[in-house]
């Protein structure tokens, strides 16, 4: 990326910085993660503007109650104690390497993974993108900071058998199964209505549910761990394409939630990685069971990616500049997902799945 393009995300993220992780009681604050997709894919020209018409929506930063120390775990999934989560984040960050603070607290946040619907690990893996990608600087490292008390305000653990328990279930066990075939066995709930919350409550009462969890592998040797968890990134987009109606914004976290955690991979420590790809299972397959309707919608009934003599690279940027015109940080970030799983397989559905979402969901 260049060095402009580097700075309109720095300055983004300090317009961003400013304002609350949520509005309106409970929505999350899709600025910095749309701000780094719009710039990553070439698009830094539109960051300003688009921030001009979102930020007419948020809400100041929060005030803070009191300082977090070894009485961390207490404040865990507090959403009152994210100004002291942030301030805390930020003595951690100053005083320490920021792969150390994100490898030290991984852990930690990762049994919350479905907190705030999935945004505190989706907001910190658009953070380590960006590190990685353009090196820190004292606003970057802010932005992960931010991101890492969102988290850890919003943490949230899910009934029956998440993550660690999965892990531990399905430990030692060879399966047949494929990413796409683990995501489409997965129960639904009975009757989808209701907030996240509720419908994430009612899993453990549902028949299936414990051993769908625990059904899915986790391979032993760190590059099959990456390539499973792309794998399942890869199965839950085209998901997307056939399932997305069931509710056009939720679903398109069962993709970006196992994408942020693949994406921060690299800045981990290769002992996490394991129970890295269990987390982003139990986020895809809670998601799914609880917003994914049972039968798809008709083939026919769904867009196609487009056709013609364009390269791949010509497909995606196109996508991408039709997400940006779209406008909402939901297709924008679903995009950028989609573009990945396109660049690494070819498959047409995965374009067909962003377009999907540009027709689900409103401008």
């Amino acid at each position: 990326m260049t060095s402009a393009a580097a700075s309109a995300l720095d300055e983004a993220y300090e317009r961003l910085h400013a304002t609350g992780p949520e509005f309106d009681g409970w929505l999350s604050n899709h600025g910095p993660m749309a701000a780094e997709a719009l710039v990553r894919h070439g698009r830094s020209d539109l960051v300003s503007s688009w921030l001009d018409n979102y930020m007419r929506r948020l809400e100041e930063f929060p005030r803070g109650i009191g300082p977090i120390g070894a009485d961390w775990r207490d404040a865990l999934g507090d959403q009152r104690r994210v100004a002291d989560w942030t301030a805390f984040f930020g003595r951690e960050l100053a005083e320490q390497p920021w792969q150390d603070v994100l490898n030290a607290w991984w852990p930690r946040l990762l049994p919350g993974v479905v907190a705030a619907a999935t945004h505190g690990v989706i907001r910190v893996g658009h953070a380590v993108r960006a590190l990685l990608t353009d090196g820190a600087d004292d606003v970057r490292i802010a932005e992960l900071g931010q991101a890492l008390a969102y988290w850890a305000a919003r943490w949230q653990t899910m009934p029956a058998g998440h993550a660690g328990a999965s892990a531990a279930a399905a430990a030692g066990r060879a399966q047949a199964l494929t990413p796409g075939e683990s995501l489409a066995s997965v129960p639904r709930i009975a009757g989808q209505s209701g907030g996240i919350a509720d419908r994430l409550g009612r899993l453990g009462s549902m028949r299936g549910w414990p051993e769908a969890l625990a059904g899915f592998s986790v391979p032993a040797e760190p590059e099959q761990i990456r390539a499973r968890l792309a794998s399942l990134v890869d199965a839950a987009t085209r998901q997307y394409l056939f399932y997305g109606h069931g509710n056009g914004v939720m679903l398109v976290h069962s993709a970006t939630a196992p994408n942020a955690v693949l994406r921060a991979l690299p800045a981990l420590e290769t002992s996490l990685w394991a129970p890295s790809l269990t987390a982003a299972w139990a986020a895809s397959s809670a998601l799914t069971a609880v917003y994914a309707p049972a039968e798809p919608a008709p083939r026919a009934q769904l867009p196609a990616a487009p056709g013609g003599q364009g390269n791949d690279e010509e497909t995606a940027s196109g996508t991408f500049a039709r997400a940006a015109e779209h406008g909402d940080a939901h297709v924008i970030k679903f995009t950028d997902t989609a573009v990945d799983v396109f660049a690494r397989t070819a498959d047409p559905d995965a374009i067909a799945a962003a377009l999907r979402a540009t027709e689900l969901i409103e401008p």
